[in-house]
């Protein structure tokens, strides 16, 4: 098998996670004898202190000409007063825009071995396993008209979808649910916006063609509720872009961190992956950022764009395992609680040793 793939490290600690999530690519790589070859550009505030732009030509180039592209983190203080569409943020959307990647997938999960990292009870979070399933290219983050009219001290987004936009990802939804637990959950505000009236009846009419898929549906406000409340009640959450930015984020208290949640957006010419985490440019340089959002998106990218599920699954066993032996970045350490702390670099060379282990026994295996 031969994989290009497109590696943006970008901003802040992007370089520093995803450093550990290309070091477990490679090492699947070469123990199944896979060609994976990275190629490494700037984007973001990296590339606006390059070239003076957030995504070079060069970097969506070969963006276009890759099987997929692995981000780290993109955004920075220091470019906060420049207009929206010449931040390192504006980079990130038009790559996805170039890209058509329109369904953005983000995982919950509720790690047994860090029920007390979350806030809630670990009788409330125990077996948790969502799977948010993000329309990525409409909605407020694209509509047009928007402006900020600084004379009058008015400004403006429009939120807009066409069926079509909500067919495709309504799809990719109950495919996924029909390899999970076959329910999903659709999340709109239809008691007071006409596009979510849309959303509605347009998710109920393609529920039609998954009579196995359970559909049920929830205002944003209370989903965001029952997300605290019942989460093991979800399966597959079908959310637009903005409501699907927050939901997804607010899950982390499920995970225990921000820092290990992974993100793939697929649907569209090449799929893109990145942790859900931003830049946290207070921390870049230190040592202390959680690597483990970016490898499991890293076993994403072996799932979804190089259809090696086997490996992902072993990318997934292995984090798990490093964390069940009490092993801790600085953001999954909790006063009074037992975990000895790792920095970054270390956390990803104590998930390469397990994941080489646990590919070792399974060849073993194979070979009886």
């Amino acid at each position: 098998m031969k994989l290009k793939v497109l590696v943006g490290a970008g901003d802040g600690i992007g370089p520093e996670v995803t450093r550990e999530a290309v070091r477990i690519l490679t090492s699947v790589a070469e123990f199944g004898g896979y060609d994976f070859q990275f190629t490494e550009m700037p984007i973001g505030g990296q590339a606006i202190r390059q070239t003076g732009t957030p995504l070079p030509t060069a970097t969506l180039d070969a963006a276009l000409e890759s099987d997929a592209v692995l981000l780290g983190a993109v955004g920075s203080n220091e470019f906060n007063a420049l207009p929206p569409n010449r931040r390192p943020e504006a980079g990130l959307l038009q790559l996805r825009q170039a890209l058509g990647g329109f369904a953005n997938l983000r995982p919950s999960f509720a790690y047994k071995a860090l029920s007390a990292n979350s806030p809630l009870r670990p009788e409330v979070t125990d077996g948790a396993d969502i799977l948010f399933v993000r329309e990525l290219l409409g909605g407020l983050y694209f509509g047009e008209p928007r402006a900020w009219d600084r004379e009058s001290g008015a400004a403006w987004n429009t939120m807009r979808y066409t069926r079509d936009e909500v067919v495709r990802v309504a799809r990719v939804a109950f495919d996924l649910a029909g390899h999970r637990r076959k329910k999903v959950t659709s999340v709109d505000k239809a008691n007071v916006l006409e596009v979510s009236q849309l959303w509605r009846a347009t998710v109920i009419e393609v529920a039609q063609q998954y009579p196995g898929i359970t559909l049920d549906h929830q205002y944003v406000d209370a989903c965001a509720m029952h997300l605290m409340n019942t989460p093991r009640n979800f399966d597959v959450v079908l959310t637009e872009n903005l409501f699907g930015d927050i939901l997804s984020d607010e899950a982390a208290v499920i995970t225990g961190s921000l820092g290990m949640l992974p993100s793939a957006t697929i649907g569209g010419g090449v799929n893109l992956y990145e942790p859900v985490h931003g830049s946290a440019p207070d921390i870049a340089g230190k040592g202390i950022a959680n690597p483990l959002g970016a490898i499991l998106t890293a076993a994403m990218l072996l799932r979804h764009s190089a259809g090696l599920e086997n490996d992902a699954q072993a990318v997934e066993l292995a984090v798990r395992k490093v964390l069940e032996q009490g092993y801790r970045t600085a953001d999954l350490l909790r006063e009074g609680q037992p975990g000895q702390h790792v920095s970054t670099q270390e956390m990803g060379r104590l998930v390469h040793q397990t994941l080489n282990e646990l590919i070792d026994r399974r060849q073993a295996l194979h070979a009886v």
